[in-house]
């Protein structure tokens, strides 16, 4: 019985870990596609196409009864999602981590809960109470999370070794010569500094994505259909998007039995299929604090693999951000999930007094019907 407990218990963690490993396994095989060659307009396209075939037999099978009728204002708000995420923030990002590094591209997304919080209160669906220590940890994490994500794009510093790494940038380091290395320095600046604004962009079309996403499955709740009719719909528009950008060279569409097709079965299949399943789950068991307290995991497998696989570098500027980032990410979600375990004793208390009213006037109500019994008796 405690083991049986036990193991249901830990299937959250374990998911959300493997969850976590296989995000940073597509962070990995994305940069090191394209970085060599691989168009990241067709990989959005393909990536999609896998999804949709992936999830619609399961939309058409497990809610074909419960699927909501589709009406010209909820199919606007689907293209708007397609448009905002498969369209805009998966194009953004890949660029972006093309451009930076795979490491770096894991641990900027960390500013997604900021960017959202800051999306809400522009649009007023946020209240901020300045008085409420929900509101200022929100606040505080906010802070804390932009100033790690500016201090990862201001500052630098000096690279950092570790153990798995060190021997080969060492040797690396003997064959590479000083003027050669500062000229590659100030050619690389524009690009990553181009590529943190697309990464930046592509945080904020994320955010009004789950925006828009809570409000569409407030008029259509069906979870699998709304996934699939989005992948749908950005296959169509990113292939459209595709064709107009890369019209002079249809070659880019050919791709043989190498990584490129890894990359667009693997992205579609867990990033794109199994990742909102298990989100859903896992979200609807232990809510969307404990989902997002294992984001930072990722950061560091990332970081890991990418120093390991694709010889990254990572700066000290980028590791004491990334420290911050985690710090005000937790800083919010630790007070949301205080408030939510005070919610839950506030609920089980008023529950529990509930229940005994009920058997005090059930008791009540047994005492005077014995007690007309026994009048009716003497009678």
């Amino acid at each position: 019985m405690g083991v049986g407990r036990a193991l249901s218990d830990a299937k959250p963690y374990v998911a959300m870990v493997l969850l976590q490993v296989g995000f940073a396994g597509m962070y990995i095989v994305s940069v090191a596609s394209l970085k060599r060659g691989m168009n990241h307009f067709v990989l959005v396209v393909y990536r999609n196409l896998v999804a949709t075939v992936l999830m619609a037999p399961f939309a058409l099978l497990l809610e074909r009864g419960v699927r909501p009728k589709m009406t010209l204002r909820i199919f606007l708000k689907i293209m708007g999602l397609a448009i905002l995420e498969p369209v805009l923030d998966q194009n953004l990002y890949y660029m972006g981590a093309k451009l930076t590094s795979a490491g770096f591209a894991s641990a900027l997304v960390n500013i997604l809960p900021a960017v959202t919080f800051l999306l809400a209160v522009l649009l007023r669906m946020e209240k901020v109470r300045l008085r409420s220590l929900h509101s200022q940890a929100k606040i505080a994490g906010t802070v804390f999370t932009v100033a790690g994500a500016v201090l990862m794009i201001m500052y630098h510093g000096p690279v950092v070794q570790f153990p798995w790494s060190s021997s080969a940038s060492g040797s690396a380091g003997h064959h590479v010569d000083g003027a050669a290395a500062a000229a590659a320095t100030a050619s690389s600046a524009s690009s990553w500094l181009n590529g943190t604004v697309m990464l930046v962009g592509s945080c904020v079309c994320w955010s009004g994505f789950f925006i828009l996403q809570n409000n569409t499955l407030q008029s259509y709740p069906a979870e699998l259909s709304l996934t699939a009719l989005i992948c749908v719909l950005g296959s169509a528009m990113s292939g459209a998007v595709a064709l107009v950008a890369e019209r002079r060279d249809m070659s880019v569409w050919v791709i043989g039995f190498d990584t490129r097709l890894f990359t667009a079965v693997y992205s579609g299949i867990v990033c794109s299929g199994v990742a909102y399943y298990v989100q859903g789950l896992v979200t609807r068991a232990r809510g969307p604090v404990f989902v997002t307290a294992f984001q930072p995991l990722c950061m560091i497998i990332t970081a890991v693999l990418g120093s390991t696989i694709l010889k990254e570098e990572i700066t000290l500027g980028s590791v004491i951000g990334a420290v911050i980032i985690v710090v005000g990410l937790y800083a919010a979600a630790g007070r949301r999930r205080r408030r939510a375990g005070e919610g839950l004793a506030i609920d089980h208390a008023a529950g529990q007094r509930r229940r005994r009213r009920q058997a005090c006037c059930a008791r009540r109500r047994r005492r005077d019907a014995g007690g007309e019994g026994c009048l009716l008796a003497s009678l």
